[in-house]
């Protein structure tokens, strides 16, 4: 939990206890434990870690499906069938935007505004505290407080008469959504969404929470008694308000800071802290790392994978392969894993990664993509490689659009059936025994029924398979989430059927649940589509491509990064968009002020690029993300201390630069940048060229000193920038290739290296008919036949024409370069 005396004067400042003497929002109130309310939001990984904060141990708060049995939800604006009178008998500001969460709530009551200069004016002008509400689409207790709060018209005539309202979806607006949770985890320990902050006009937070009832009750002030009291105390003595948020916002900036850095670069102690922690907290029996609930958290994976891949007969690092391998099984094999429509939700509510919360996140689907490519590259067990398939028939099928951008989320409640008047978590998802009899009654394998071997491998039961731990308030009585506790070999074994009969068996159960799935009412999809995430995607992708040797990956990688390039990208300014948007008729389009990029867009995208340019050679890819990493340096980079800031000085209205040092639920964009930097700089090689070689070098440099203090005291808030840290103590694996790019002796070369897990790996092509990166200049032709040269510590090998000693090459493990700091 974030500590010291700014985190002190935040939460007296905001609970009330000095001069403010402010109503108490604490919503961690146990005054009737009886309730079984435990803090009933939506939540990321990164939040259950501090961020930005000197401290790093913030629990990750306790995660119930629901809190109370009213808490259905009734949305006006998704059925089809609801009356047309209904939902729109009020509109809002909200009614232009673009943003699918914003217009979720375009036919509230409530008068609200978006994010903009004239509702700070209108705030400034009437002198009245802001509410700001801050959530996403596809968040369900985002959903319960709209239905409770701003769908009621008593609520909305209190926020209307004493408040200027504004609305932010924090995937559009990152930056706001971060500096205000930083002011959110710090007064209350906690964090999530919806997030509800109280700002003064001059946008400094003075109190806020999370959700909140529209009425008093389990010992803690309804949203209505919140609004009154605040209203009143702000007529009765704002220039107290004003004063106490001038504190708060020096308190904040104090908790902002990055610590200090050290004036060497980390070593060998720091990743091997970072491996002894993760052999510690590792569960042995369903994989993952530390209790329930449970997030996939990529950036582990990848740092596993690299630490494995530096020496392969390291014993330690043989166990964190296994790590990685045991815990990717139980996941494929889990409830998080859509077994019928493919893809996974964002995390488990279990230790047996079972039940899930059942949104689906891109960026998500993008990472596990590296995943489970980098454990097929480790094994060459085809049960990796099929997970990959299925998160790309997924993602082509359902998140994406026809130009090449992928859609942000699909959400977790959907209705039950059409015409039905309320949402539920999960129906589109879950099944009852009945209803899985009824489709498969009558298929039959000689005299075994299909049905009973479905459910033998799925772990289905006539009652439901959810346990009251992982329900406790019975919402998911008699369902089944499909899981496979077992194997293949088991159900085949208990039903004497072999493996041709059993995959012809579940193949078809498969298809028929799909095509009764299809009949359902869709969850609601986030149409959305976002720079930082379709970088991610374009990496992932890429990397499959390469790592299964599948063109028709690279061929997706491809067409998204030009769906990148056509609209999420000014070549006037050579800036990107943070943002798109898919319009009432399907076409792309874009809100009057485009959101310009952040960090995370440059950052996400150039490392896209990179891997694109390793997987199809076209130098294009690689001289775009030079070219960005350039403008990213320009927007973001600190000039005093080093490292990036999430956001431009482009917008004034953000009262914070913050620089984000965690990998969460995405990597940060310090830690990507670095690993960016490093191969850009390898790409340049030592050459004179004044963007690239030693200078870029020099900033990944920086980048390690700027969170050098993180890294050492707590390597597992950056496991990413750990993973960079040893590409920059080990220096990178070149593989460079003279030959044409058609020749099958070049292309057999590549798909040796590219076959392998080789983390920090950077690949060229030098091919006499097309132009090369600058790094190939140092190598020369082998005459007619295509060479390899495998270059560590920047010397290379002879050059190697045959397959088998490029593979001997490749295999020697990566010898660690003497430390110049």
């Amino acid at each position: 939990m974030p500590t010291g005396r700014a985190v002190l004067l935040l939460r007296r400042l905001s609970t009330g206890d000095s001069r403010l003497k402010n109503i108490n929002l604490n919503q961690n109130s146990t005054k009737d434990s009886s309730s079984a309310f435990s803090f009933p939001v939506c939540i990321h990984r990164d939040l259950g870690a501090s961020k930005r904060f000197s401290s790093y141990d913030l629990s990750p708060p306790t995660l119930i499906r629901r809190s109370f049995s009213d808490n259905i939800i009734k949305m006006a604006t998704a059925n089809p069938e609801t009356n047309q009178a209904e939902k729109h008998k009020f509109s809002n500001r909200l009614v232009t935007e673009r943003s699918p969460y914003l217009l979720q709530h375009a036919h509230n009551p409530v008068d609200w505004y978006p994010w903009c200069q004239e509702a700070i004016d209108r705030a400034k002008k009437e002198n009245k505290l802001i509410f700001l509400s801050i959530g996403y689409s596809t968040c369900h207790w985002c959903h319960v407080m709209e239905k409770e709060c701003f769908e009621n018209e008593a609520v909305a005539k209190i926020m209307n008469e004493h408040y200027v309202n504004i609305k932010i979806d924090r995937e559009e607006r990152p930056d706001l959504d971060r500096v205000y949770m930083l002011f959110i985890t710090a007064t209350t320990g906690r964090g999530g969404w919806p997030m509800s902050i109280f700002l003064t006009p001059e946008l400094c937070p003075v109190t806020g929470g999370t959700y909140f009832p529209p009425e008093d009750r389990w010992g803690r002030p309804g949203f209505k008694t919140i609004l009154l009291s605040l209203a009143n105390k702000w007529r009765e003595n704002s220039a107290q308000f004003l004063e106490a948020s001038s504190n708060v916002l020096d308190a904040l900036r104090n908790i902002s800071r990055i610590q200090d850095s050290t004036t060497a670069v980390p070593g060998e102690a720091t990743w091997t802290k970072c491996v002894r922690h993760y052999l510690s907290t590792f569960e042995p029996d369903f994989g993952g790392f530390g209790t329930a609930p449970k997030f996939p958290q990529a950036s582990i994976f990848n740092f596993l994978f690299h630490f494995y891949a530096r020496d392969k007969r390291d014993q330690e690092g043989k166990t964190c392969l296994e790590m990685c391998l045991h815990t990717l099984t139980k996941i494929a094999k889990g409830g998080i894993h859509d077994h019928v429509s493919g893809g996974f939700a964002r995390y488990s509510v279990d230790n047996d990664w079972h039940v899930p919360h059942f949104e689906k996140m891109l960026y998500d689907q993008a990472q596990l993509l590296v995943a489970y490519t980098d454990a097929y590259l480790a094994t060459k067990d085809e049960f990796f490689a099929e997970v990959v398939r299925d998160i790309v028939k997924y993602i082509n099928r359902d998140l994406r659009h026809e130009t090449g951008g992928y859609y942000s989320a699909e959400d977790a409640d959907s209705y039950p059936y059409f015409g039905a008047e309320h949402k539920k978590e999960g129906a589109f998802c879950t099944w009852e025994y009945k209803e899985l009899k009824s489709l498969l009654e009558g298929k039959q394998l000689g005299s075994l029924s299909y049905f009973e071997i479905f459910c033998d491998y799925f772990s289905v039961q006539e009652n439901g398979n959810i346990s009251p731990e992982s329900d406790p308030h019975s919402e998911l009585t008699d369902k089944n989430v499909l899981i496979i506790y077992g194997s293949k070999e088991e159900t085949m074994s208990r039903f004497g059927i072999t493996l041709e009969q059993f995959n012809e068996v579940i193949n078809e159960c498969i298809g028929i649940l799909f095509e009764a799935r299809s009949k359902r009412p869709r969850p609601h999809l986030d149409t959305k589509m976002l720079c930082s995430w379709n970088g991610l995607m374009i990496a992932g992708l890429a990397q499959a491509g390469q790592g299964l040797g599948d063109k028709s990956f690279v061929d997706d990688a491809l067409k998204t990064a030009q769906f990148v390039k056509d609209y999420l990208y000014d070549p006037n300014t050579k800036t990107l968009f943070h943002s798109s948007y898919r319009d009432e008729v399907g076409n792309i389009t874009q809100t009057n002020q485009p959101i310009e990029g952040f960090l995370d867009d440059y950052a996400f995208l150039i490392k896209g690029l990179l891997d694109l340019y390793e997987a199809s050679l076209d130098l294009n890819w690689l001289n775009w993300a030079r070219e960005l990493q350039l403008k990213q340096n320009e927007l973001f980079w600190d000039m005093d201390n080093g490292g990036y800031f999430t956001t431009s000085t482009c917008d004034p209205s953000v009262i914070l630069r913050l620089k984000e040092d965690q990998d969460g639920a995405e990597p940060s964009g310090n830690s990507v940048s670095c690993h960016n930097l490093q191969r850009l700089a390898t790409y340049a090689d030592k050459s004179a060229v004044p963007e690239g070689g030693d200078h870029e070098r020099e900033l990944a440099k920086k980048v390690l000193l700027a969170f050098s203090k993180k890294m050492m005291d707590h390597p597992t808030a950056l496991p990413e920038m750990v993973s960079a840290l040893m590409f920059y103590n080990d220096s990178p694996t070149q593989v460079l290739i003279a030959g044409g790019c058609s020749d099958p002796r070049t292309l057999e070369l590549l798909r040796v290296v590219r076959s392998r897990l080789l983390p920090g790996r950077v690949l060229a092509v030098a091919d006499p008919a097309a132009d090369s990166p600058v790094v190939l200049s140092r190598i020369r032709s082998a005459g007619d036949v295509p060479a390899a040269y495998v270059c560590r510590r920047y010397a290379c090998s002879l050059p190697v024409t045959d397959v088998k000693q490029l593979e001997t090459l490749l295999d020697e493990p990566a010898s660690p370069a003497p430390q110049n700091n």
